[in-house]
Protein backbone atom coordinates (compact mmCIF):
# COMPACT_ATOMS: atom_id res chain seq x y z
CA UNK A 1 0.00 0.00 0.00
CA UNK A 2 2.77 2.38 1.01
CA UNK A 3 4.53 1.49 -2.53
CA UNK A 4 0.94 2.56 -4.44
CA UNK A 5 0.60 5.56 -2.42
CA UNK A 6 3.74 6.70 -3.34
CA UNK A 7 3.42 6.00 -6.97
CA UNK A 8 0.11 8.28 -6.72
CA UNK A 9 2.10 10.64 -5.64
CA UNK A 10 4.63 10.93 -8.05
CA UNK A 11 2.12 10.80 -10.86
CA UNK A 12 -0.21 13.33 -9.85
CA UNK A 13 3.12 15.45 -9.23
CA UNK A 14 4.30 15.15 -12.70
CA UNK A 15 1.05 15.91 -14.07
CA UNK A 16 0.74 18.75 -12.34
CA UNK A 17 4.40 19.72 -13.55
CA UNK A 18 3.01 19.20 -17.16
CA UNK A 19 -0.45 21.21 -16.55
CA UNK A 20 1.48 24.34 -15.37
CA UNK A 21 3.59 23.98 -18.40
CA UNK A 22 0.58 24.46 -20.72
CA UNK A 23 -1.19 28.01 -20.28
CA UNK A 24 -3.44 29.49 -22.46
CA UNK A 25 -3.76 33.55 -22.25
CA UNK A 26 -6.58 35.41 -22.66
CA UNK A 27 -6.18 38.98 -25.27
CA UNK A 28 -8.01 41.70 -23.90
CA UNK A 29 -9.68 42.42 -27.25
CA UNK A 30 -11.08 45.48 -25.48
CA UNK A 31 -7.52 46.91 -25.21
CA UNK A 32 -6.52 45.27 -28.84
CA UNK A 33 -6.18 46.71 -31.87
CA UNK A 34 -6.24 45.97 -35.56
CA UNK A 35 -5.78 48.21 -38.09
CA UNK A 36 -6.58 48.16 -41.97
CA UNK A 37 -5.18 49.38 -45.16
CA UNK A 38 -6.80 48.58 -48.72
CA UNK A 39 -4.59 49.97 -51.50
CA UNK A 40 -6.36 50.66 -55.24
CA UNK A 41 -4.97 52.30 -58.01
CA UNK A 42 -6.33 56.47 -57.34
CA UNK A 43 -5.23 55.61 -53.62
CA UNK A 44 -6.60 53.76 -50.21
CA UNK A 45 -8.54 53.51 -47.34
CA UNK A 46 -7.90 52.42 -43.74
CA UNK A 47 -9.56 52.16 -40.59
CA UNK A 48 -9.61 50.25 -37.62
CA UNK A 49 -11.89 46.35 -36.65
CA UNK A 50 -12.66 45.70 -33.48
CA UNK A 51 -11.35 41.82 -31.53
CA UNK A 52 -13.82 40.28 -30.15
CA UNK A 53 -12.14 37.36 -28.32
CA UNK A 54 -8.16 35.52 -28.34
CA UNK A 55 -6.37 33.59 -26.62
CA UNK A 56 -2.61 32.66 -26.77
CA UNK A 57 -1.36 28.88 -26.22
CA UNK A 58 1.79 28.97 -24.61
CA UNK A 59 3.75 25.58 -23.04
CA UNK A 60 7.16 26.03 -21.39
CA UNK A 61 7.26 30.02 -21.82
CA UNK A 62 6.59 29.20 -25.80
CA UNK A 63 4.08 30.02 -28.39
CA UNK A 64 2.25 27.35 -29.60
CA UNK A 65 -1.36 27.94 -31.11
CA UNK A 66 -4.40 30.30 -30.59
CA UNK A 67 -7.81 31.52 -31.97
CA UNK A 68 -9.12 34.42 -32.49
CA UNK A 69 -12.16 36.19 -33.45
CA UNK A 70 -13.27 39.94 -35.22
CA UNK A 71 -16.48 41.15 -34.65
CA UNK A 72 -17.08 42.41 -38.65
CA UNK A 73 -19.60 44.62 -37.43
CA UNK A 74 -17.06 46.88 -36.22
CA UNK A 75 -15.45 47.80 -39.27
CA UNK A 76 -14.88 51.17 -39.45
CA UNK A 77 -12.64 54.07 -41.85
CA UNK A 78 -10.28 56.63 -40.13
CA UNK A 79 -9.03 58.39 -43.62
CA UNK A 80 -12.73 59.42 -44.21
CA UNK A 81 -15.47 61.71 -42.55
CA UNK A 82 -19.47 62.13 -42.76
CA UNK A 83 -20.91 60.44 -46.09
CA UNK A 84 -18.09 59.21 -47.88
CA UNK A 85 -17.41 57.64 -44.44
CA UNK A 86 -20.73 56.19 -44.06
CA UNK A 87 -20.67 54.84 -47.77
CA UNK A 88 -17.42 53.36 -47.48
CA UNK A 89 -18.49 51.94 -44.52
CA UNK A 90 -21.52 50.48 -45.46
CA UNK A 91 -19.85 48.90 -48.81
CA UNK A 92 -17.30 47.20 -47.57
CA UNK A 93 -19.67 45.68 -45.06
CA UNK A 94 -21.87 44.88 -48.14
CA UNK A 95 -22.19 41.96 -50.14
CA UNK A 96 -19.62 42.95 -52.43
CA UNK A 97 -17.10 42.83 -50.07
CA UNK A 98 -17.50 41.28 -46.43
CA UNK A 99 -21.11 40.32 -46.57
CA UNK A 100 -21.61 41.43 -42.79
CA UNK A 101 -25.04 40.42 -42.28
CA UNK A 102 -24.44 36.64 -43.02
CA UNK A 103 -21.29 36.70 -41.62
CA UNK A 104 -20.37 39.12 -38.67
CA UNK A 105 -17.16 37.34 -37.58
CA UNK A 106 -14.33 36.35 -38.72
CA UNK A 107 -11.79 33.81 -37.26
CA UNK A 108 -7.89 33.23 -37.56
CA UNK A 109 -6.79 29.57 -35.52
CA UNK A 110 -2.96 28.97 -35.26
CA UNK A 111 -2.49 26.15 -36.40
CA UNK A 112 1.33 25.76 -35.85
CA UNK A 113 4.30 28.44 -34.45
CA UNK A 114 7.72 27.93 -34.82
CA UNK A 115 10.21 30.09 -32.70
CA UNK A 116 12.57 32.16 -34.92
CA UNK A 117 14.32 34.32 -32.85
CA UNK A 118 13.48 35.31 -28.93
CA UNK A 119 9.89 36.40 -28.96
CA UNK A 120 9.77 35.93 -32.89
CA UNK A 121 7.46 32.91 -34.12
CA UNK A 122 6.68 31.81 -37.27
CA UNK A 123 3.06 31.44 -37.36
CA UNK A 124 1.00 29.08 -39.77
CA UNK A 125 -2.67 29.06 -39.56
CA UNK A 126 -6.17 29.44 -41.19
CA UNK A 127 -8.01 32.71 -41.76
CA UNK A 128 -12.32 31.94 -42.14
CA UNK A 129 -13.51 34.63 -43.99
CA UNK A 130 -16.88 34.95 -45.29
CA UNK A 131 -17.01 30.90 -44.39
CA UNK A 132 -14.09 30.10 -46.50
CA UNK A 133 -10.98 29.42 -44.79
CA UNK A 134 -7.71 29.71 -45.82
CA UNK A 135 -4.03 29.30 -45.01
CA UNK A 136 -2.09 31.89 -44.32
CA UNK A 137 1.68 32.63 -42.89
CA UNK A 138 3.30 35.76 -40.98
CA UNK A 139 5.67 36.55 -38.14
CA UNK A 140 4.79 37.41 -34.96
CA UNK A 141 5.89 38.88 -31.90
CA UNK A 142 5.27 38.26 -28.69
CA UNK A 143 6.15 40.21 -25.54
CA UNK A 144 5.34 39.69 -21.74
CA UNK A 145 2.21 41.91 -21.74
CA UNK A 146 1.61 42.05 -26.02
CA UNK A 147 2.03 40.70 -29.23
CA UNK A 148 2.01 41.98 -32.79
CA UNK A 149 2.00 40.93 -36.15
CA UNK A 150 1.91 42.82 -39.54
CA UNK A 151 -0.45 40.48 -42.01
CA UNK A 152 -1.43 40.15 -45.76
CA UNK A 153 -4.28 38.60 -47.15
CA UNK A 154 -5.23 38.22 -50.46
CA UNK A 155 -9.20 38.88 -50.56
CA UNK A 156 -9.81 36.77 -53.39
CA UNK A 157 -9.43 33.49 -51.71
CA UNK A 158 -12.51 34.36 -50.11
CA UNK A 159 -14.10 35.27 -52.88
CA UNK A 160 -14.13 39.01 -51.96
CA UNK A 161 -14.25 40.50 -55.68
CA UNK A 162 -15.46 43.86 -56.35
CA UNK A 163 -12.85 46.00 -58.45
CA UNK A 164 -10.65 42.95 -58.14
CA UNK A 165 -8.47 42.34 -61.48
CA UNK A 166 -8.43 38.85 -61.01
CA UNK A 167 -11.70 38.04 -61.74
CA UNK A 168 -12.48 41.53 -64.10
CA UNK A 169 -10.82 42.94 -67.23
CA UNK A 170 -10.72 46.66 -68.40
CA UNK A 171 -11.48 47.86 -64.73
CA UNK A 172 -8.59 50.54 -65.65
CA UNK A 173 -8.37 53.22 -62.64
CA UNK A 174 -11.02 51.55 -60.97
CA UNK A 175 -9.14 48.16 -59.61
CA UNK A 176 -8.88 47.77 -55.95
CA UNK A 177 -5.74 45.79 -54.91
CA UNK A 178 -6.25 41.80 -53.87
CA UNK A 179 -3.96 42.39 -50.59
CA UNK A 180 -5.17 43.92 -48.11
CA UNK A 181 -2.79 44.70 -44.88
CA UNK A 182 -3.98 44.00 -41.19
CA UNK A 183 -1.31 45.32 -38.30
CA UNK A 184 -2.59 43.39 -34.82
CA UNK A 185 -1.28 44.53 -31.44
CA UNK A 186 -3.10 42.25 -28.90
CA UNK A 187 -2.57 43.08 -25.14
CA UNK A 188 -2.52 40.47 -22.95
Amino acid sequence: MKKFTLILTALTAFQSGLMAQSKTQTVDAANSSIHWLGKKVTGQHEGFIQLKSGALEMENGQLTGGAFVVDMATLYSTDLQGESKANLEGHLKSDDFFGVAQHPEATFKIKNATKKSEGVYAINGEFTIKGITNPASFDMTVGENSATAKVVIDRSKFNIRYGSSSFFDNLGDKVIYDDFELDVTLKL
